[in-house]
This record gives structure tokens, C-alpha cells and sequence, in this order.
């Protein structure tokens, strides 16, 4: 893992997921989609 400032803070991408292949993500009045790919990469998309 990569060194962090004491400001930044680091979530485990199964944390946000909970074994759900996508969720939704409220931001600024819109809905983002963030998945995990096939090959295990993540993509956020609006």
C-alpha cells in the first residue's frame, strides 16, 4: 500500500462494493455508477 498523508484516507474497494459487482454514488445532484470490470479494474462512470 501506498504512504498517506495523515488528511488522506484509504477504503478498501470491497468496503464501498460489499460483494455487489456495482453501486450508485450520489455526487453533486447527479448518480454515478461505479463497477469492477471482468479483469478486476474498477470504472466510474455518470
Amino acid at each position: 500500500m501506498e504512504k498517506t498523508t495523515p488528511k488522506e484516507l484509504i477504503v478498501e474497494s470491497k468496503e464501498i462494493l460489499k460483494g455487489q459487482a456495482s453501486i450508485r454514488i450520489a455526487h453533486g445532484g447527479e448518480i454515478y455508477i461505479l463497477r469492477i470490470t471482468k479483469s478486476d479494474k474498477l470504472i466510474l462512470t455518470k
